[in-house]
């Protein structure tokens, strides 16, 4: 320690090491038949993204038949346009210190697409590599009363088995009430373009919060 140390005390850190936090890694992780919670991953993209963190979208895997697909024709165009979206895997999961989940609700629960993705990660449970990451919830259904809380709840229910930890929105922001008002994760209703702004800014918010809360764990970890 040089002279003027000792007498004035250690220097401060410059500003840019002051104010250096850790890269936060998220995976956008969702499954979108018509395109809806593809929009919303998206904005969570985006939003996770103005905050300084590392994204990466990825879609589960469709496991419904083609003949189904094809009797649809907005399903049909958008499993076309989505092609070329990257597939979850096990390893983005290792990968991410957060994760941000959007799944539309089927009979106020998971679709079986994402239930089998989630399902397919009891390795990584089981040596305890989903313990502490960061997580955080949307949903959208047909109706304004459709399911999208209880399907968010049910996911939330997975991540207490991994050890995740839950960042909710919550009434955190003011734009949680302009968009609907749903304190487990932004829900939409599908095909309601009445308040897409609103909603864009509440997925936006969600993520960046998500973020927020990740960075803090990672700096609690000493990463």
């Amino acid at each position: 320690m040089g002279i003027l140390e000792k007498i004035f005390g250690k220097k401060k850190k410059d500003d840019t090491e002051a104010s250096e936090k850790p890269k936060v890694k998220v995976a956008v992780i969702y499954y979108s038949s018509t395109g809806t919670n593809y929009q919303m991953a998206k904005w969570a993209k985006d939003g996770a993204a103005q905050e300084g963190a590392e994204v990466k979208l990825v879609k589960v895997a469709e496991l419904a038949p083609q003949e189904a697909i094809d009797s649809n024709s907005a399903w049909k165009t958008h499993v076309e346009e989505t092609k070329d979206v990257p597939e979850a895997s096990l390893d983005d999961l290792e990968w991410a210190d957060a994760f941000i989940f959007s799944t539309p609700t089927r009979f106020g629960n998971l679709p079986s697409q994402m239930k089998q993705f989630l399902d397919t990660a009891g390795g990584l449970w089981g040596q305890g590599k989903l313990v502490n990451k960061v997580v955080s919830g949307m949903s959208s259904a047909g109706n304004p009363r459709g399911g999208q809380e209880k399907t968010v709840k049910h996911l939330y229910t997975t991540m207490m088995h991994w050890g995740a930890i839950i960042a909710a929105p919550g009434y955190t922001s003011p734009v949680a009430f302009s968009s609907g008002g749903n304190p487990y994760g932004t829900s939409v209703t599908a095909g309601d373009d009445g308040m897409q702004e609103e909603v864009q800014e509440a997925v936006k918010d969600q993520a960046k919060r998500t973020v927020s809360v990740a960075t803090m764990v990672k700096e609690g970890q000493g990463q």
